[in-house]
């Protein structure tokens, strides 16, 4: 079980670089914007380009980030029942959801995703306006690349889930669930 553990550090890890790495995005997409709106309203100059590219950084940094957000904890819950759940309810929760939503999920975004990544790239999809942005292939393989690390995400919080479920005691305490127990060590069962 502590190889487990092992593997689902590393997944967390590969999640974590990746979805910081990405936020670097945001820097990017927020000077792209700048000379838009500058040529936009002050020379007049629109361009497609500019703004077809501040759209793909913009899903860039969303898909790319999902990994890290969800081992983060920093999505969107609906926490008005479950903050006051005991951590064995939250994992019980978290377990099932994860086997039968996100896990689910995420494998068919990911299967179909990468047919339309193909698609896109043998035929080299380009933008539908005659100044877009080339190579659309490029901002639909980031789909699939976002929700495999969204995957890796969710299998090392399944990791997790099921070492404090069912794991010896003394491994349990290294989960994020076992580190939610109060001083005491009870959980609230």
């Amino acid at each position: 079980m502590d190889g487990l553990l092992k593997l689902a550090g590393f997944l967390d890890e590969g999640a974590t670089r990746l979805g910081r790495a990405s936020a670097w995005l945001m820097v990017v997409l927020i000077l792209v914007i700048m000379t838009d709106v500058t040529l936009r309203h002050w020379f007049v100059i629109g361009s497609t380009k500019l703004q077809e590219l501040e759209w793909h950084l913009h899903g860039a940094l969303f898909l790319l980030a999902l990994g890290w957000a969800y081992s983060r904890d920093a999505h969107v819950r609906i926490e008005l029942a479950s903050e006051r759940f005991s951590p064995r309810t939250k994992a019980w929760v978290e377990l099932f959801g994860c086997c039968l939503f996100l896990m689910p999920y995420v494998t068919a975004v990911v299967w179909f995703g990468v047919d339309y990544v193909g698609y896109s790239l043998q035929y080299d999809e380009a933008s539908p306006s005659a100044t877009g942005l080339p190579h659309r292939w490029i901002i639909k393989a980031v789909i699939p690349l976002g929700f495999l690390t969204l995957g890796m995400a969710a299998l090392a919080k399944l990791i997790h889930t099921s070492v404090f479920l069912f794991g010896p005691e003394e491994l349990s305490h290294k989960t994020s669930f076992g580190l939610a127990t109060d001083v005491s060590g009870s959980t609230n069962d």
